[in-house]
């Protein structure tokens, strides 16, 4: 076993772990954050997607080590400071960007990591970024509403798949 380091959400957080233990595993069971979810283990689904040092990542690739001493963001860091959704979160729920809600943490990690790049992202390009990431519910037309609302843009015209 080996100690790992890293910033959490704006915490410092450490544990033992083994050298194969991966960053999402790290997260759900190391520190109880379960809000990153594990759908596929093979980096298929995007349900794991969280942010190392600004950039979006699938956990389930990453071993804890490599992260250590980077700065970890995970969905429980994506509420405003009052404990209120965040403005992603909140444009979710506004434009029912989720049904079951199991893809949701990974499509908002990394809807943020798409507006950090491009702030007004078109229709084609928010569909283009998600395509690493599955849902099996939603069918994505809310959910690309939801990025888009969260960008400032207007929604209306959203096409339907």
């Amino acid at each position: 076993m080996t100690k790992v380091t890293m910033t959490v959400n704006g915490k410092a957080v450490s544990g033992e772990v083994e050298g194969r233990t991966l960053l999402s595993a790290f997260l759900r069971e190391g520190l109880g954050m379960t809000g990153t979810h594990i759908g596929c283990d093979t980096s298929q689904c995007g349900a794991c997607v969280v942010h190392v040092d600004g950039k979006a990542v699938k956990s389930c690739t990453m071993f804890a080590l490599d992260a250590a001493g980077s700065s970890v963001k995970t969905i429980e860091g994506m509420a405003n400071a009052d404990g209120s959704l965040g403005v992603i979160q909140q444009a979710f729920q506004d434009h029912h960007g989720l049904q079951c809600g199991f893809c949701t943490p990974g499509m908002v990690m990394s809807s943020a990591a798409l507006l950090a790049e491009n702030p007004k992202p078109t229709e084609a390009e928010v569909r283009h970024y998600l395509e690493g990431n599955i849902c099996r519910c939603t069918g994505y037309h809310n959910i690309v509403k939801a990025v888009l609302a969260a960008s400032g843009q207007d929604v209306s015209s959203v096409a339907a798949e």
